[in-house]
């Protein structure tokens, strides 16, 4: 179907401890840890920009809830209210 928006990872750089756990699972190696620090002084993991599949595995390997959001295809943006 065209115009279907590609799959994508969120990740929230101030809720990542830098365990890499979801860097080591992901089968696409489309995570990083970033150069820069969080506030917590992290590296953070990061997501690429591209080539995600929308498998999730980052998400539930995740140990810190609200780190990680991945969208599958097709996703619709929520519209957030100022």
């Amino acid at each position: 179907m065209a115009g279907l928006k590609e799959p994508k990872v969120i990740i929230n750089s101030d809720e990542c401890k830098g365990c890499g756990l979801c860097i080591d699972i992901c089968p696409e190696n489309v995570l990083e840890f970033t150069k820069g620090f969080n506030k917590m002084g992290y590296h953070p993991a990061g997501y690429k920009g591209q080539g995600c599949i929308g498998c999730g595995y980052c998400f539930y390997q995740c140990p810190e809830p609200g780190a990680i959001i991945v969208y599958k295809k097709g996703y619709i943006e929520e519209e957030v209210e100022a």
